[in-house]
């Protein structure tokens, strides 16, 4: 946070009575009393945050202030230790306050006006106005020399070197009138305070059509997702989506791009996400070509009609995207922009704006369960990013609702009114609860993720190792049979079948017992610590938008994993591990259950997959595969059971292009089997056997190209 100003020459002298120090020294024990009192009210979370503010800027200064001796800096450092070792112990008190200390942490009005106040105590003079206002976005100079453009967007500027210019741009907005001198943004967050009257945030949906023709064969369309798609068709076009996780937000959205005619479309994601966007894609839109930026984007199809990037790479692409003439745009989990002054929003917003001045009427959606994490203010990011209103003031439609219904801030009745506005301008929201009749009681839902580049390529290369080495023995094996692994390749397809399953399950036998060395089980535990810190994010991002989350791992040092990403961002977890007594293990299941700060049980699958009632969730985590359907179903049962409310919705984080994804693939298969055995249902048989060495079968065969 940059201070405007000048400090007096005098800064640093007695600081044990005068100046700033003295100032958040008081503060701080201030702070420090309250929270040995219980949780911080948002009062003392406000003084925390501005206390670190100003403690950085005060290091900062005093690392660098050529007026200062060595022994005055010295003692001034000292000092601010001090100020920061409380701030250490207040939140380890009361870890929620962890977030406040977030380089891209929400600054409110209420902590600018304490910050000032704070600089005033301590006899630092103000020159300027010490406001921060949101700069234009824009791409700066050093942001400029990040810019890459790979070879694919090259090769569609040379194929289509003039953009088509838009000659049916909308009409300006109309002046204006009664409400042209009037501050409005802030009455409008208000507004979501003050005048919901009991009702929820969602506009009203038309209804869905009788038949669906929108999803492709095989899939079906939920009635409120037909609901909403139905109001893209009738011509709205701007949306914050702010369903429940589990109400299909993706599927949704690529279908209203079709419905839209919203190609080329971009898409902003998580990085935990984006391989699961491409893989929506292609299942609810068969025709539609999907590409993912990774890195430098070398592997871009620029011809793709949705171009899938994450937020950590959009810094290096933010040039060629604002010229690649997108119809539409799509941000995920749109949470993540919240903050006006962090560059991750304003290459969003630069991006969303380049894209309205080229396009008519442009599909804008903004998704995300938890559009609200600090304060109404939330709302500003996101409202921007759809066109709702700038820097400043409403815009255009927003504009002329409010003009039109007769009111202004000063009058009754106006919060409500304004609130009404903004909902129709495209807020949609749904939970669980609320569908329930559309609803399964129980669904698994698969989230491909793309392994960091050094990890993958290492589980990659171990697989390729892996699948080497059963060829040399499926070979040797035609050997001693005096043929030649061709001529068993051409033969009868039983004598095929029969030597992958020798090789495989010689393979098996010396895994199993082997101490040390690459084999299926070690390659699979890789792939678990890979996807570990993934996976602990999505289940991050699924707190902040339902609550309660069960987090399900294997082995310890996945789960150890996940609980110091739970702990680094404030998320208060509790772990039900094998090695514990079953008083300390129904102590942490009754903390779960009971206790509302807790927010994540972190369980292990082989130890609290059976006989444990979780059922405060009803959103599971699977990090890690078990290697039986069965153990998958006892972890999900624990949440879904008597007494669950809602619908249940498990995640199972797969690594794409690894053994990973054939092995959810065979444990479906087991499942499949079980509901034809027990349940009676219509399903194919599949061959008995263990997913273990089924999964060594498939790999020997891909890399026999069988």
């Amino acid at each position: 946070m940059a201070r405007t100003g000048q400090r007096r020459s005098a800064r640093f002298r007695s600081v044990d009575n005068d100046g700033l120090i003295p100032v958040l020294a008081r503060a701080v024990r201030e702070v420090e009393t309250a929270a040995q009192r219980g949780k911080l009210k948002p009062a003392n979370r406000t003084k925390f945050q501005v206390i670190a503010l100003l403690m950085r800027e005060e290091r900062a200064h005093a690392k660098t202030d050529p007026d200062l001796t060595d022994a005055e800096r010295a003692e001034v450092l000292k000092r601010l230790d001090g100020i920061a070792s409380i701030l250490a112990k207040t939140a380890a008190r009361d870890t929620s306050v962890l977030t406040l200390l977030d380089p891209d942490a929400v600054v409110s009005d209420a902590a600018r006006s304490l910050r000032k106040q704070m600089l005033f105590e301590g006899g630092i003079e103000i020159v300027t106005e010490d406001a921060l206002p949101v700069k234009e976005p824009e791409i700066d100079l050093e942001l400029a020399q990040k810019q890459v453009v790979p070879p694919s967007v090259k090769a569609r500027a040379l194929a289509n070197p003039f953009l088509a210019p838009d000659l049916d741009r909308l009409a300006p907005a109309p002046t204006p009138r009664r409400l042209a001198n009037w501050e409005l943004l802030g009455p409008l967050f208000k507004s979501f305070e003050y005048g919901a009257g009991g009702q929820i945030a969602s506009m009203d949906l038309p209804e869905s059509p009788r038949i669906d023709r929108l999803s492709p064969e095989g899939l079906e369309l939920m009635r409120h997702q037909a609901r909403f798609l139905e109001s893209v068709r009738l011509g709205h076009r701007t949306f914050l989506l702010a369903d429940e996780p589990g109400l299909g937000k993706t599927a949704q959205s690529i279908l209203a791009a079709s419905v839209a005619g919203a190609y080329p479309l971009l898409v902003v994601v998580p990085n935990v996400v984006k391989m699961n966007w491409a893989r929506e894609v292609q299942r609810w839109t068969p025709g539609r070509r999907a590409t993912v930026i990774h890195g430098d984007g070398n592997t871009l199809d620029a011809f793709a009609d949705v171009v899938i990037v994450n937020y950590d790479v959009l810094d290096r692409h933010i040039g060629w995207l604002g010229t690649l003439g997108f119809k539409g745009m799509v941000v995920d989990e749109a949470h993540f922009i919240k903050n006006l002054h962090s560059q991750r929003s304003q290459h969003v917003l630069a991006l969303a704006q380049k894209i309205r001045e080229r396009a008519t009427n442009p599909l804008m959606m903004a998704l995300t369960g938890t559009p609200l994490i600090n304060d109404v203010d939330d709302f500003r990011a996101i409202w921007r990013f759809l066109g709702w209103i700038d820097e400043s003031k409403p815009t255009g439609e927003l504009m002329a609702h409010l003009e039109d219904n007769g009111l202004t801030p000063a009058d009754f009745g106006f919060f409500a009114e304004a609130r009404a506005a903004v909902i129709d301008m495209g807020i949609v929201r749904r939970r669980k609860i609320d569908v329930a009749a559309d609803l399964p009681a129980k669904r698994i839902a698969d989230l491909p993720v793309e392994l960091d580049e050094d990890l993958g390529r290492s589980i990659r290369q171990a697989e390729a190792e892996l699948g080497q080495r059963l060829v040399r023995r499926f070979r040797a094996l035609a050997s001693s049979r005096n043929t030649t692994v061709a001529d068993v390749l051409a033969g009868p397809a039983g004598e095929l079948d029969s030597m992958l399953r020798m090789v495989a399950q010689g393979e098996l036998e010396e895994s199993k017992a082997a101490k040390t060395g690459e084999n299926v089980f070690t390659m699979v535990r890789k792939i678990g610590q890979a996807k570990a810190g993934l996976a602990a994010d999505y289940a991050a991002q699924l707190v902040r938008s339902v609550g309660k989350v069960v987090f399900f791992a294997k082995h310890i040092d996945v789960m150890d994993q996940a609980e110091e990403t739970f702990a680094k961002r404030g998320i208060k977890s509790i772990s039900i591990r094998g090695d514990q007594s079953p008083a300390l293990r129904q102590q942490q299941i009754d903390a779960f259950n009971n206790d509302p700060e807790v927010s994540v049980a972190v369980a292990s699958l082989t130890a609290a997959g059976v006989g444990l009632n979780l059922q405060a969730a009803s959103n599971v985590v699977l990090a890690e595969l078990s290697w039986t359907s069965a153990e998958q179903t006892q972890a999900i049962d624990r949440v879904h059971r008597i007494g669950q409310d809602e619908p249940v919705t498990a995640w199972r984080i797969i690594a794409s292009q690894t053994i990973d994804a054939k092995i959810a693939e065979l444990i479906d298969s087991k499942a499949g089997l079980a509901s034809r055995a027990l349940d009676g249902e219509d399903v194919e048989q599949v061959e008995a056997g263990s997913v273990q060495l089924q999964a060594l079968i498939a790999l020997l065969r891909e890399s026999l190209g069988a």
